[in-house]
């Protein structure tokens, strides 16, 4: 175990000095923990560096990922610091990670996706100077903020939107890893199917129980074909890198497709009908501007359909196939947001049982 650990502090290091946007300067406060808690001083902003650690599924899994780079990368544009990221292989990479950049010095520090929770639970406690930002998980502390996304309310919008497409009266959701936040996905898709459509048959399968289920297209791949094979004729995935396979399979079966996080539309013209935005990319920027600004906000930050944190895609790719139904989809939104409409939240009634 000790090896183990020892290997991936080693590959840690590796990539923080190698796999950062920009060639760096050496760190001012590389000279360790005692040093970086202090926090950093007298920097100007181009002197500043933010550190990012992705998911498992990488930042090109053109979902979860691509957005947070996608965010961090505008704002790095924007705001003139110095981004650095690391992409973690394995899971027990992250407390390393989150660790390094913290005794570097880097005033702040973002945790791409739930599987940092526990890292980010026992970094952060020891850097009280260094702020850090965890996507879709809530950790508390002064020195902590929480990027939650309304992911129901989309993923209701994306249900409408199936239910109205589909020809066969089944449609499909495919999952990454299997987890409360990704059945928050499934429980808001299937009411919004069956808000259209309450005779609907709602195929579901996951991609796995663990991190890897985030990169697996050909598994994604696989699970699509059988869907599609029993009558399918529309799957909303919320799987990561491993929604790459689904996308094939619509191709394939000349079916629909729904994405997830990122707009997807491109990837098979034609073949994906939508894709629900969840705003990664604007959370990232925000918090990052936060900082710079002075003004980062600890505790818990939400995005959803009134801000725009959460919406679905229209674009020339998609155009033609979803234009009859944005006039309804625009209407279910509105009440979405005015309360008319109360989406069932899996955390809530989880809660409940």
């Amino acid at each position: 175990m000790r090896l183990r650990r020892a290997m991936v502090l080693s590959l840690v290091t590796f990539f923080l000095a190698t796999s950062c946007t920009k060639s760096a300067p050496s760190d001012s406060a590389a000279g360790g923990e005692s040093a970086s808690k202090s926090g950093p001083t007298s920097a100007t902003k181009s002197d500043v560096k933010i550190g990012l650690v992705f998911d498992k599924g990488g930042k090109d899994d053109k979902s979860f990922n691509s957005a947070a780079f996608r965010g961090a990368k505008d704002a790095e544009k924007d705001l003139g610091f110095e981004l650095k990221d690391v992409e973690s292989s394995d899971d027990a990479a992250f407390e390393p990670a989150l660790r390094t950049f913290a005794e570097r010095g880097y005033p702040l520090v973002i945790a791409v996706g739930f599987a940092q929770l526990d890292a980010v639970k026992k970094v952060a406690p020891q850097f009280p100077k260094t702020h850090f930002a965890i996507i879709d998980a809530v950790a508390e502390g002064p020195n902590v903020a929480a990027l939650m996304f309304a992911e129901h309310e989309g993923s209701y919008l994306v249900g409408a939107l199936a239910a109205m497409l589909s020809k066969t009266g089944k449609v499909g959701f495919i999952g990454g890893m299997e987890t409360p936040l990704i059945r928050r996905f499934e429980m808001g898709y299937e009411a919004g199917v069956k808000s259209v459509n309450p005779k609907a048959e709602i195929k579901v399968n996951y991609v796995g129980i663990n991190s890897s289920a985030w990169a697996n297209p050909s598994r994604g791949k696989e699970l699509a074909l059988g869907q599609y094979g029993s009558g399918v004729d529309v799957i909303f995935h919320a799987a990561g890198a491993s929604g790459i396979g689904v996308f094939d399979a619509a191709e394939e079966k000349k079916s629909y497709v729904i994405g997830v996080d990122s707009n997807q539309n491109a990837i098979k013209p034609g073949r994906v009908a939508t894709s629900m935005l969840k705003r990664v990319d604007t959370a990232v920027y925000e918090i990052i501007k936060q900082e710079l600004a002075g003004q980062f906000k600890a505790g818990t930050q939400t995005f959803g359909l009134k801000d725009k944190g959460i919406d679905y895609a229209v674009d020339e790719n998609n155009k033609a196939i979803i234009d009859p139904y944005v006039a309804k989809l625009e209407d279910i939104k509105a009440k979405i947001v005015k309360g008319e409409i109360k989406v069932p939240d899996y955390y809530e009634v989880s809660k409940k049982k």
